[in-house]
């Protein structure tokens, strides 16, 4: 059997938070998503009409008609949904490095880097605005191109 990972959910009580960090962050776009019932977005990375481009999807909280959620994909307390609970982080391959790194500091978003020369990467770290760990995978060529 052969396995691709084809998007990650995350719940939130802000749904317009997470749509601004997934856009204005991670470059993502909100494209179509079936009519579920309860509010959510799906940010894809490229082509709206392949649904396999739907890299992230967005279940947004409906605190005055929780119904549609709970019988859909079960109930959760709000007070489990900070951070990544058991997943530690969601990882993607990348490139453009450098634009990168100026276009989060230029947006204020906080992140971390680590090389890993052995395997050839450089990884950032940042936090969605539900505190799950993002981590974005670079050549490391492209670190050693910024000279530092």
């Amino acid at each position: 059997m052969a396995l691709t990972l084809n998007h990650y959910s995350i719940r939130t009580t802000d749904l317009d938070a997470s749509r601004r960090f997934y856009a204005d962050v991670l470059g993502l776009s909100v494209g179509p998503r079936p009519d579920f019932p309860f509010p959510g977005l799906w940010m894809y990375r490229g082509d709206h009409a392949d649904m396999a481009n739907a890299v992230v999807h967005i279940i947004g909280i409906d605190r005055s008609d929780p119904q549609g959620l709970k019988q859909y994909l079960g109930d959760r307390a709000e007070a489990s949904l900070a951070g990544s609970g058991a997943v530690d982080h969601i990882a993607f391959y990348a490139d453009g490095l450098a634009a990168m790194l100026a276009h989060l500091q230029a947006q204020g978003v906080p992140f971390r880097e680590r090389s890993v020369p052995s395997v050839g990467l450089h990884q950032v770290f940042l936090d969605d605005p539900c505190g799950v760990m993002i981590e974005l995978n670079y050549p490391a060529a492209e670190k050693a191109a910024l000279g530092a």
